[in-house]
């Protein structure tokens, strides 16, 4: 394996009006863009990659963020919350529990 975590940051965008909300919306270009600059200022770029993604159908928990290979999912992410889960889960191998959405571990996600 390349990298020990890959965590994907939702990015979706939708009308404001649609009640699933969208991730996108949110500011989640602001998490993903904090998380790569944390992982950078680590050191950590070569274990740990920052993408991207289109809807992971977790928006109305949005901001969301899944970590893999353990496919931790974090809902309501704010950039704030950033250097705690770098610090705690991708370093400290402990994810977050107050972010954490444990009803989409294990399963696909409920469309949202």
């Amino acid at each position: 394996m390349r990298f020990r975590h890959h965590v994907f940051v939702c990015e979706n965008h939708r009308d404001p009006s649609d009640p699933r909300g969208a991730c996108g919306n949110k500011g989640s270009e602001a998490i993903r863009a904090a998380l790569k600059a944390e992982v950078a200022r680590r050191g950590l770029k070569a274990q740990v990659r920052v993408n991207g993604a289109g809807c992971l159908d977790a928006c109305a928990f949005g901001p969301s963020i899944v970590v893999y290979p353990e496919g931790v999912w974090y809902g309501h992410v704010s950039p704030a919350d950033v250097p705690e889960i770098v610090e705690r889960h991708l370093v400290g191998g402990t994810p977050v529990e107050r972010l954490r959405l444990p009803r989409l571990e294990g399963r696909e996600p409920p469309v949202s």
